[in-house]
């Protein structure tokens, strides 16, 4: 590179950064201001053209982030599905089915808690799990996603195993029942008042560290 020239690459706070950080700003106080609208007036009687209003912006500016009302809604469970899944895909080859999924759970909190420059905090997580389990409409959306992030669990545990999930049923059966203790996990954690990422990690371990015993053995005290 001779005298004069300068490289292609984005500087750090040139107009590039400058821009990311604004999209970014824009898309948390969007998605701030629609969970806290949900919450105060109700998911159905929100309208965009009040989310919009109330950031300032125009409704061009919120379908470029959003494609519609529900995907407010479920923005924040979808970041941590895609935490876990990513988590999922990098747990070592030798640790059994239950143990990676585990790991994979735990790790993505770890990681949501420590990484500042997120806008999914723990208290927006709160806030939108409580929307979603008190709006009808949305609880039975919840239900349709989960049974597509199983299926894609399934698709990576039966990877790791080298079987076929179309003709061996155990990666299927060991999502479901890690999925299951999740979801219960979840509506527990959501109605405590301590709902930190200390007393999700708490809870998850407690619960799943009890699934093995809880499908094996009696159960009757000696």
């Amino acid at each position: 590179m001779t005298r004069g020239q300068t490289s292609g690459a984005p500087r750090p706070g040139g107009p590039c950064g400058l821009r990311e950080r604004k999209k970014r700003r824009t898309r948390e106080a969007l998605l701030h201001t629609a969970l806290g609208l949900f919450l105060t007036q109700g998911y159905d009687r929100t309208t965009v053209d009040e989310i919009v209003d109330a950031v300032d912006v125009s409704q061009r500016t919120f379908f470029r982030y959003f494609t519609n009302k529900e995907a407010v809604a479920f923005a924040v469970q979808e970041a941590v599905d895609a935490r876990f899944l990513a988590e999922l895909r990098q747990r070592p080859a030798s640790e059994p089915p239950f143990e990676a999924m585990r790991r994979a759970a735990l790790n993505a909190w770890s990681t949501r808690g420590e990484s500042g420059g997120s806008d999914i905090t723990v208290e927006l997580q709160v806030r939108a799990y409580r929307m979603i389990e008190s709006t009808p409409a949305l609880h039975a959306a919840h239900t349709r996603r989960n049974v597509g992030l199983e299926r894609q669990t399934a698709a990576l545990i039966a990877e790791r195993e080298g079987i076929d999930p179309e003709t061996d049923p155990r990666a299927r059966v060991a999502v479901a029942a890690f999925s299951g203790v999740m979801r219960m996990t979840g509506q527990l954690w959501g109605g405590r008042q301590d709902a930190g990422v200390d007393a999700l990690r708490e809870l998850t371990e407690l619960h799943l560290d009890q699934l093995g015993p809880a499908l094996s053995g009696s159960w009757r005290a000696a």
